[in-house]
C-alpha cells in the first residue's frame, strides 16, 4: 500500500475529505486497509488520506503517550511495542478546545519534516463507529495532541503549515531528539484559539524587542 506524500502528491493531501456514509459498500474494506497499515507500520494514528482513501475516518493506534516514551527509548516489552487502540473515528466533529501545549510532530505524509505545534489540551469530539452509534468523548493530554493532528488531515492541512520550528530529521534521529525535547503543557484551561492567539502575539513583541 503506498503513502501519498508531499512527494508524491501533495494536492491530494489538501484536499478536504469526505464524510462517511454508514451504508457505504466500500466502508468494511477501507477499515480493513486502515487497520492494516497501522498495524504494520510505526504510527500514533492516522486519517484514511494519507493511505489514499479521502473520507472522514481516523484510526487512533496509541495515543498513549507513557506507551510511546518508552518504545522511543527503546525499553519497551513486546506487549507495548505491539499496543494498539484499536478506535475508529468516523466524520469526527469538534465540539470544544480547552489549553495549550506543544510537541514536535511528524507524518508519514510529510516525510522528514518535524514540525513544534500547538495543539489544545483538551478537545471533545462526536463521532460516529463503525455500527453507525454517535458518540461523544474527550480527548484530555497527549491524546488531544494526536487526535487534533490528524483532525487537521481531514481538513487538508498539514502539520507542516502550523509549525513555529521546522527541522529535517528521520526516524531515529526524531526519537532521540524527542527524548529531550517532549511533550509540554503551556495551559490545561481557557479557550484554545484565544490562547493560541496570546502565543503569537507574545511571539510578535518579544520579536519586536530584538531590534
Amino acid at each position: 500500500m503506498e503513502t501519498i506524500t508531499i512527494e508524491n502528491d501533495e494536492e491530494f493531501l489538501r484536499q478536504v475529505s469526505k464524510p462517511v456514509n454508514i451504508n457505504d459498500t466500500s466502508l468494511l474494506n477501507d477499515i480493513k486497509e486502515i487497520e492494516k497499515f497501522c498495524k504494520e507500520n510505526d504510527v500514533m494514528a492516522i486519517a484514511s488520506i494519507l493511505i489514499g482513501i479521502p473520507k472522514r475516518i481516523i484510526y487512533l493506534k496509541n495515543t498513549d503517550f507513557n506507551i510511546i516514551n518508552k518504545i522511543q527509548k527503546a525499553s519497551a516489552n513486546t506487549s507495548e511495542i505491539n499496543y494498539d487502540e484499536n478506535k475508529i473515528l468516523l466524520n469526527p466533529k469538534v465540539i470544544s478546545q480547552e489549553g495549550l501545549t506543544t510537541y514536535w510532530e511528524a507524518s508519514v505524509g510529510c516525510l522528514d519534516y518535524l514540525g513544534l505545534v500547538k495543539r489544545p489540551y483538551k478537545t471533545i469530539v462526536e463521532y460516529m463507529d463503525i455500527e453507525g452509534k454517535i458518540h461523544r468523548e474527550t480527548f484530555e493530554g497527549f491524546s488531544s495532541t494526536v487526535l487534533s493532528h490528524e483532525l487537521d488531515l481531514l481538513e487538508g492541512i498539514l502539520h507542516i503549515d502550523k509549525s513555529d520550528e521546522l527541522l529535517i530529521m528521520n526516524e531515529n534521529k526524531r526519537k532521540e531528539f524527542r527524548n529531550n525535547h517532549g511533550y509540554k503543557i503551556i495551559s490545561k484551561t481557557g479557550n484554545y484559539e484565544d490562547l493560541l492567539q496570546k502565543e503569537k502575539t507574545k511571539k510578535k513583541v518579544n520579536k519586536h524587542y530584538l531590534y
